[in-house]
């Protein structure tokens, strides 16, 4: 049987419960606030925000450089594993493109890299998946062949506050957010050909929670896979979606983002990933 390791970046937002279970080498990325620098999940959202709030410049954040791919591939390699790399859509990172030059660099062929399209938790549902089934003992073809048939199956649905963050940090042209800054408009986004997209735009918070809800009834679940809900510091948002697929019968999982999806989104927003039937 194939030794295979599972290798993402910090943007899956996987748990340490997640990381232990299925045995993932998460590579972080940086976030950046004004002269110091830290690493993805080394500050609680907590402490993130309340730096935010402090510091006179917008936070930023940069893609994992190669060599940190590099040494993590080295160690694993040298142990006879196979490598599996699942990252964030090369639309909204540099990460995926330092897994190939790290890949390059090894002139290996013992390493697949998969630029998911996705973000956050649409990479998560592909890491977890990918992780059941090399304890199910699959090879490595047959786990890169279902983890990239998920780039057309996941979907997502997030609500804003505000977009002024993405549009900031570039992730967001000027032109879609625009409309974030309209009072009390609530900008609802999704994931197209790797990139953030405007889904829909709603008056209040009421309305943003309304099309989440929406979007959580119609949902139809791969049977055996788990919807994700992720957030930041919007408990009053998730726990209705949750309370909709508890009743559906559907395995829900409730995660707070990390510090480099949240320098993004900013407070306050949420989002629902399933893969589709």
């Amino acid at each position: 049987m194939e030794k295979i390791k599972i290798v993402t970046d910090s943007t899956a937002d996987l748990t340490k419960e997640l990381i232990e279970e299925y045995d993932i080498e998460v590579v972080p990325l940086t976030v950046h606030i004004g002269e110091e620098s830290f690493k993805d999940g080394s500050l609680t959202l907590d402490e993130y925000f309340e730096r935010m709030k402090k510091s006179s410049s917008f936070p930023t954040t940069s893609q994992v450089n190669p060599q940190d791919f590099h040494d993590v591939y080295s160690k694993y390699l040298a142990e006879g594993y196979k490598i599996l790399s699942i990252h964030i859509s090369s639309a909204l990172s540099g990460t995926g493109q330092s897994a190939q030059i790290a890949k390059d660099m090894l002139e290996t062929e013992d390493i697949v890299i998969i630029d998911t399209m996705n973000v956050s938790a649409g990479i998560m549902i592909s890491v977890i998946e990918a992780g059941k089934m090399v304890k199910a003992g699959k090879n490595l073809k047959e786990i890169e062949a279902e983890v990239r048939s998920h780039k057309d199956r996941i979907k997502l649905l997030a609500a804003f506050d505000t977009l002024e963050n993405l549009v900031r940090g570039g992730r967001l042209s000027k032109a879609a957010g625009a409309v974030g800054g309209i009072l009390g408009i609530k900008p609802i986004l999704t994931i197209k050909d790797g990139r953030l997209e405007m889904k829909d735009k709603v008056r209040g918070t009421k309305k943003a929670l309304k099309a989440l809800t929406d979007f959580a009834e119609a949902a139809r679940v791969k049977e055996g896979t788990e919807v994700v809900l992720i957030h930041a510091k919007a408990d009053d948002m998730v726990n209705p979606i949750k309370s909709i697929f508890d009743s559906k019968g559907v395995s829900c999982r409730i995660v707070p983002v990390g510090t480099v999806i949240a320098t993004h989104g900013g407070p306050g927003f949420a989002g629902v990933f399933y893969l589709e039937a």
